[in-house]
């Protein structure tokens, strides 16, 4: 399981889940990855239980790296207690997911083995979520004749004069 090994307190404040990934929200070490659409607390034992079905899948071929980690602890009240008397015991660990986080990424497979094992892992989890895949054909825009900088220059009307700042318009 994944958990903090020692946090500077054991209580956190719930927070808010509003807005999307800013951070986290691209591929950075495989070549495919398990993208998160809406906002949840995930537990540690979800992100485990998915760990699990991916690994399971492709057996001893690949790489896996997960992407998120729960470090906010999550408090509770036990049954039957009356109002008041402060805040509950910490209970266990969540990830906090906005919508964009990759969560999972996979290398070294095939497209179609990584995608049936972020299929099992995605079925284990409690939002919905997409496969990404990393873009291996990026190719560098070629500069075309008669244009310097692509991009950078404004088109210009066929017979017109410069303008100059300040002068007549």
């Amino acid at each position: 399981m994944l958990l903090p090994k020692r946090v500077k307190h054991r209580k956190m404040h719930r927070g808010r889940r509003t807005g999307i990934a800013t951070r986290g929200a691209a591929i950075a070490f495989g070549q495919y990855g398990l993208q998160a659409m809406e906002d949840c607390w995930m537990t540690n034992r979800q992100i485990e239980a998915a760990r699990r079905a991916m690994t399971r899948y492709v057996k001893r071929g690949g790489q896996i790296w997960i992407r998120v980690f729960p470090d906010k602890p999550v408090t509770k009240k036990p049954a039957e207690t009356r109002m008041g008397s402060g805040k509950g015991n910490p209970e266990g660990w969540v990830a906090v997911i906005k919508p964009g986080r990759v969560l999972f990424e996979m290398g070294g497979v095939t497209h179609d083995v990584a995608k049936e094992a972020m299929r099992l892992a995605a079925a284990k989890l409690p939002i919905r979520t997409r496969f990404v895949a990393l873009e291996e054909s990026t190719q560098a825009r070629t500069v075309e004749e008669g244009e310097e900088h692509p991009g950078r220059a404004e088109p210009t009307r066929q017979g017109a004069e410069p303008r100059l700042a300040g002068g007549p318009q």
